[in-house]
């Protein structure tokens, strides 16, 4: 499908999706949409697995101006639920990491000298909010928890649905686009990090947290559809005889999670490091090798030793030896 720029687009939805059949969500409902894409529509992922719970919630944004809020820890999908959704109704997405290297400015706008009529003149830009919030986009604030507080100030104005941007500097007012939607991600619920994961997170005004209409939380998959989901990344396991080499990846993977809500472990497999390690396995020929190299070489070197033992619980080997062995006599 060709993509049409921005200025081109329609600037409102122009069509609806059925969910059961865009998501796969045994309900009865239609979607705002676009019918056709544009340059800012996210890539599609075909075999993308969808949680019901979280893409009623992320819905609920798109079809009546919520904001919708993704937590959950990380490596979970959280803002490629956000993008694969947009993707499927055609709605131009942009994703901002809202880092500490994210400023006030870089929100709002600030000063520029342009070339006008071949004489310099000074000319205020308008930064990414304002840009977006006249615009038909989805705007997601990755890593929401780890914003600067002037920032989320800042942030706090457009929280409302209907809640106008007001540039001090220029003393203007900007109305929301009426396709304008917010979303956020973020690794915790805005109370600060509890568990040492998640470094530069800090806690979240509650009176901003409040203005969030919707929290959804996104927790890891069930083992069989994370298998599935490794399987579709890396083809080779799809196979009859690489099934249950992603079944022993999965468990291994659940077996860290408890671990860590134990608080037996510090690092967790994500869902995105068994992908990783399925795609590392393929390469090296070498299941611990490759497990090695994508995860425990991350991990506190006091914990090894329980990983080691969890990693020969599932594979029924020893991890040390056979990582070690690979390549002698190479």
């Amino acid at each position: 499908m060709n993509k049409k720029t921005q200025t081109d687009m329609a600037p409102v939805p122009d069509t609806t999706r059925k969910v059961a059949d865009a998501f796969g969500i045994n309900i009865d409902m239609d979607v705002p949409a676009y019918s056709e894409s544009s340059e800012l529509v996210p890539d599609l992922d075909a075999d993308y697995l969808f949680d019901p719970r979280t893409t009623m919630a992320i819905l609920s944004g798109f079809c009546t101006d919520r904001r919708v809020l993704v937590t959950g820890f990380h490596g979970t999908g959280k803002s490629t639920h956000i993008e694969q959704i947009a993707a499927r109704l055609n709605w131009p997405c942009l994703r901002i990491n809202l880092d500490s290297h994210v400023s006030r400015i870089d929100l709002i706008g600030k000063d520029a000298i342009v070339l006008q009529d071949g004489m310099q003149v000074t000319e205020f830009q308008d930064g990414i909010l304002p840009w977006a919030y006249q615009r038909n986009v989805a705007l997601v604030f990755d890593e929401y928890d780890a914003g600067r507080p002037d920032v989320m100030f800042v942030i706090q104005r457009v929280l409302e649905s209907a809640g106008r941007l007001t540039l001090l500097d220029q003393s203007r007012v900007i109305r929301p686009h009426p396709a304008f939607r917010l979303f956020a991600t973020a690794n915790t619920v805005g109370l600060g990090d509890t568990t040492g994961l998640y470094h530069g997170t800090q806690q979240i005004n509650q009176a901003q947290m409040d203005r969030w209409s919707i929290t959804t939380i996104l927790n890891y998959l069930a083992p069989e559809k994370e298998s599935d989901i490794v399987a579709s990344k890396v083809p080779e396991y799809a196979k009859e005889y690489g099934k249950a080499s992603v079944e022993k990846m999965v468990a291994l993977a659940g077996l860290t999670r408890s671990a860590f809500r134990n608080g037996d472990l510090s690092t967790v497999m994500s869902p995105r490091t068994v992908i990783t390690w399925a795609q590392n396995a393929m390469f090296f020929k070498s299941t611990p090798l490759a497990f090695e190299l994508t995860f425990l070489n991350k991990c506190d070197p006091v914990e090894r030793e329980l990983i080691a033992e969890l990693y020969q619980r599932v594979f029924n080997e020893e991890l040390a030896e056979t990582a070690a062995e690979m390549f002698v006599g190479v």
